[in-house]
């Protein structure tokens, strides 16, 4: 189902997730928008030893985890710190509510606005794509992004806006972007996100 590009670091986990309902009828749990806010204390917290074991995972390839470019667990903290973290959907907040706590960047897609074949691997020099609905681009050289047969959609940064997910959506693709420098931290994380995707009714299989 999925081709993963040999990494000296990457370690992965991957699952889909089928809702019960569109996303648009869906309520986000509350104790899913308490950990998304830190209102009460997650299974896991991150710290400055995670935060640089991600960014030398993501820089593996030549890319440059700083800036605007920095992981996306590292730009929900930002924007939490900032009372800029608001809610989205459920499947979107349960992602950034355990990537927040975690320290771990993790993508989710609507699995039915892309097609396989599926593959994991550095993007080349000139890959981009637009991560927004305002059209702001991306620049992928370097970094790991999850391909589909249209290309790269996905990565610990920034996702693809073609297969972002929105009111219609029912079934979901997550990539947790975990690394070997932290010895069983991408399990941990699986697990609890899968336990609390059960909370928002959906039910998912390990890729």
């Amino acid at each position: 189902m999925l081709s993963i590009e040999p990494h000296p670091q990457l370690d992965v986990a991957i699952f889909c997730s089928q809702f019960a309902k569109p996303l648009g009828q869906v309520t986000t749990p509350a104790v899913v928008l308490d950990y998304l806010q830190q209102r009460v204390q997650s299974p896991m917290t991150s710290e400055d030893a995670v935060r640089k074991a991600v960014r030398d995972m993501l820089r593996c390839r030549g890319y440059k985890p700083t800036g605007r470019g920095k992981p996306a667990s590292e730009y929900l903290a930002k924007a939490l710190a900032a009372e800029r973290l608001g809610s989205v959907n459920a499947a979107v907040d349960t992602c950034n509510a355990v990537s927040l706590n975690s320290g771990l960047p993790i993508s989710v897609i609507d699995l039915h606005k892309a097609a396989g074949p599926w593959s994991i691997a550095a993007a080349d020099a000139e890959a981009q794509y637009v991560f927004n609905p305002a059209g702001q681009v991306i620049a992928l050289a370097g970094l790991l992004c999850l391909f589909d047969a249209n290309g790269p959609c996905a990565n610990g940064v920034k996702d693809s806006q073609r297969t972002k997910t929105d009111e219609t959506t029912s079934q979901t693709l997550t990539v947790i972007w975990g690394t070997h420098g932290l010895p069983g931290r991408t399990a941990e994380t699986a697990q609890w996100y899968l336990e609390l995707l059960t909370l928002c009714g959906a039910t998912s299989e390990q890729w």
